[in-house]
This record gives structure tokens, C-alpha cells and sequence, in this order.
């Protein structure tokens, strides 16, 4: 069995896209403002107002107009490594190290990551070579392993809370986590990026030997 354990960083909506996210933001706004009328909410609508970065940050976790940076991945017990380039590339190249895999392996895997890779396929008319099963209360074809911690419940651990309950280095102990990404790339500390993905993908491999006692 081909384990393939993997991790995504993504970033908001490309700068082309722009005007299409303020589009979105501007409906939004107007929606949240007339559910608010009358309720004494005109400061939240305020303040929403002025709300747009968050918005457009908000956009990295949408698979319609977020943009996958890079994918961390090991195969079986070889070393991690990650795929970076154009998003394209990198879903070419993923696709393709995934073909023969039979366990697809991450945190928080099922509700963000493969979903978010399956999304940016079609929208980069990238085929994937497997058309895996997202039934919930399964380890496969897909084992998330914050979702067997938790044994499916409704709250999740998150990786570095988990890994340094379990005694494992957190990936976050080098200066960086998840809501530091955008942040990152536009300082151009990418290569600060590659190396947080491949230490979440170690980290969940530990973790997933741990919760199967392999």
C-alpha cells in the first residue's frame, strides 16, 4: 500500500481577480447591513466597512478563488519534500506522484486540503488521476488524522496542539503557522513557507503512526 501523506499552503485570490473579490465583498456587505437594520448592529456594519484585507485574506480558504502556493508530501517513509511552481505545475505534478497512491494521509485532510485540491484542478482544467471518496467515518481511501484523534466528534485538535500533546516537535516552533503565510510571501520568505509544509507533512506522518501504533 502506497501511503501518501501531504499538507497545502495556500494564498488569497491573485491580484487579476481583484475586482471580482471586491464585487463578492461589496454583496456581502450589503447583506450583513440589511440583516442588521434595526437591531442596534450600525457599528458592526461599520466596521465591516472597513473589513475588505480580511475579506480578501479570507479568500485563501476558498477553493473558487484561493491559490495553492506549494503541496508537502512524502511518500511511504521516504523524505518529505514539496512541489512549488506555478499552481498548474503543481497540480500536474501532484496528480501524478498521487496516481498510484492507495492512502491519502493529512490534517484536516478530508474538509480542507483534498477538497481544496480537487477544486483548484478544475479550475486549472488539471484531470486528477484519482477520483477519491470523501464518505465521512472512513480511513480510506483518505485518513485524517485530526478526524481519527477526535474519533469523527465535532471538535478538532489542531496539528500543533496534537503534536505537542503526543511529545512531537510542532511544525509551528520555527516562527511560523498557517495565518502567517500571506504575510510571509509578501516579505518573500518562501523558501520560510516550503520548509513549514514539509515539517507539517513529518509532523502528521508522526502522528499518524502514533494513532495506528505502526
Amino acid at each position: 500500500m502506497k501511503k501518501l501523506y501531504l499538507d497545502i499552503e495556500t494564498l488569497p485570490a491573485s491580484g487579476e481577480q481583484m475586482a471580482i473579490i471586491k464585487n463578492f465583498y461589496e454583496e456581502a456587505k450589503k447583506k450583513k447591513a440589511l440583516n442588521g437594520t434595526g437591531n442596534g448592529s450600525s457599528r458592526q456594519n461599520q466596521n465591516e466597512a472597513t473589513s475588505f484585507d480580511n475579506y480578501f485574506r479570507g479568500t485563501s480558504f476558498s477553493g473558487e478563488f484561493g491559490r495553492i502556493f506549494c503541496i508537502g508530501y512524502a511518500v511511504d517513509d521516504q523524505p518529505a519534500e514539496c512541489l512549488s511552481g506555478t499552481e498548474k505545475e503543481i497540480l500536474t505534478k501532484f496528480w501524478e506522484i498521487a496516481r498510484d497512491a492507495s492512502l491519502f494521509i493529512g490534517h484536516n485532510v478530508m474538509d480542507f486540503d483534498m477538497r481544496f485540491i480537487y477544486k483548484r484542478s478544475i479550475v486549472n482544467n488539471i484531470k486528477p488521476t484519482q477520483d477519491l471518496s470523501f464518505a465521512r467515518y472512513r480511513s480510506n481511501p483518505i485518513f485524517d488524522t485530526m478526524k481519527e484523534w477526535e474519533k469523527w466528534g465535532a471538535i478538532g485538535a489542531s496539528l500543533h496542539k496534537l503534536s505537542i500533546a503526543l511529545g512531537i516537535a510542532s511544525p509551528k516552533e520555527e516562527g511560523i503557522d498557517g495565518s502567517q503565510v500571506y504575510d510571509f510571501f509578501l516579505a518573500g520568505k518562501t523558501a520560510e513557507i516550503v520548509e513549514y509544509c514539509i515539517r507539517d507533512v513529518e509532523a502528521t506522518r508522526k502522528i499518524y503512526k502514533r494513532i495506528t501504533f505502526s
